[in-house]
């Protein structure tokens, strides 16, 4: 059976797992596929490994639990910035919302907990 690769896309997300509030990001690549039979598929790669779907049932590679928040790229580190700056808290509303698509995140080193994203908004 042969397939044609009709597109390719790179997408990011930025996780929060509601059970032990383990914080990630992750790059995908997301590969379009049309098979012989003209039946679409599509494969999602991470870091060069096909991995399933981010949007199906994401889980938590700290406790294994199944309740995660998905959020678009940047979120996780953009709390994590403010913990490091509070100052910057200070100076006002962020930047408007960017696309979730074509954001590139390095996927090593990149964990919170949900207690680290929620105290910037604890006053």
């Amino acid at each position: 059976m042969s397939d044609i690769t009709a597109t390719t896309a790179h997408e990011a997300y930025a996780f929060a797992c509601m059970r032990c509030g383990h914080g990630w990001e992750q790059a995908y690549e997301i590969e379009h596929h049309v098979d012989a039979s003209q039946h679409a598929y599509v494969v999602y790669k991470a870091d060069g490994e096909r991995v399933p779907s981010p949007l199906s049932t994401p889980t938590c590679a700290n406790c294994g639990g199944h309740v995660v928040r998905i959020m678009r790229a940047g979120r996780v580190s953009a709390v994590q910035q403010l913990l490091r700056n509070p100052a910057r808290a200070q100076a006002g509303p962020p930047p408007a919302e960017e696309p979730v698509a074509a954001t590139a995140v390095p996927s090593a080193g990149h964990h919170w907990h949900l207690s680290d994203l929620l105290h910037p908004f604890r006053k």
